[in-house]
C-alpha cells in the first residue's frame, strides 16, 4: 500500500521522464521544482521506493521508474484523467477547474469504481485538455508533441492538448477562444521575444511565446 506522497512522487516521475530524452532518468533537483520540496526530502522518499523497487537510482545519478513503479505511476494518471473527464462532462465543471479535484480523487483505490466510472464515461480517450488516458491494461505512450511555439508564420494548425495544471493559463486560453480541436492560422512571429499573431475563428489575437509553449497542436 502506498502513501499518497509516494503515488505523487511516482506521477511526478512519469510525467518529467517524458520530458528527457532516450529515458535517461530524472534528476534530484528536478523532481524537487516539481514537487516544491527540497532536493534532501526527495533523497530520502527516493531511498523509501527504491526499497519498494519502485524506483531505481545510484548516490548523485538520475532516478528511473522501474516497470514495477512506472505501471503503478501509470494507474495513477488513468485514474486523475478519468476523473476530470467525469467532472468535466457530467458535472459541468470547468477545464480549469478539474485538475486540483482530481488530484483529490486519483487516490482512491477501489478498482472496481474506477472501472465502472470508465464505463459510465463509454470508455473516453481523452481528457478535457487533451491528454491520452491510459487504458485499463496499462497501455499508455507517452509522446512528445509539437507546441504552437513551433508554428512559422502561414500555417494553420489544429490544438490537441493544453497544460492541464494552472488555472489562470487555461482561464486565459480559453478567454482567447482558444479549445481542444481549435483551427488556428500563425499570422505573425516576432524575432524578438517570439510572441505569435494568431486568427482563431476569424478572430485575431496574440500570445506570448511562454504561453505558445505550453498549448500542443498537430
Amino acid at each position: 500500500m502506498l502513501t499518497i506522497t509516494e503515488e505523487n512522487y511516482l506521477k511526478a516521475l512519469l510525467h518529467l521522464s517524458a520530458r528527457e530524452l532516450k529515458n535517461l532518468g530524472v534528476g534530484t533537483n528536478q523532481l524537487a521544482v516539481k514537487l516544491n520540496v527540497r532536493p534532501a526530502t526527495v533523497n530520502n522518499m527516493v531511498k523509501k521506493l527504491k526499497d519498494k523497487e519502485l524506483v531505481d537510482s545510484e548516490k548523485y545519478g538520475k532516478i528511473s521508474l522501474t516497470s514495477k513503479g512506472r505501471s503503478l505511476a501509470v494507474q495513477i494518471i488513468r485514474k486523475h484523467r478519468l476523473w476530470e473527464t467525469f467532472l468535466f462532462t457530467k458535472l459541468d465543471f470547468t477545464w480549469d477547474e478539474v485538475h486540483e479535484v482530481a488530484e483529490q480523487l486519483e487516490h482512491i483505490r477501489s478498482e472496481k469504481l474506477i472501472e465502472k466510472l470508465d464505463k459510465f464515461l463509454d470508455y473516453p480517450q481523452y481528457d478535457p485538455h487533451g491528454d491520452e488516458i491510459p487504458s485499463k491494461n496499462g497501455k499508455y505512450k507517452v509522446e512528445v508533441k509539437k507546441t504552437l511555439s513551433d508554428c512559422k508564420p502561414g500555417s494553420v494548425c489544429e490544438i490537441v492538448s493544453v497544460k492541464d495544471n494552472d488555472t489562470d493559463f487555461l482561464q486565459y486560453v480559453g478567454s482567447l477562444g482558444i479549445g481542444i480541436n481549435s483551427k488556428v492560422e500563425v499570422i505573425n512571429k516576432l524575432n524578438f521575444d517570439g510572441t505569435l499573431s494568431l486568427k482563431i475563428d476569424n478572430n485575431k489575437v496574440s500570445v506570448s511565446q511562454k504561453i505558445a509553449e505550453n498549448i500542443y497542436i498537430k
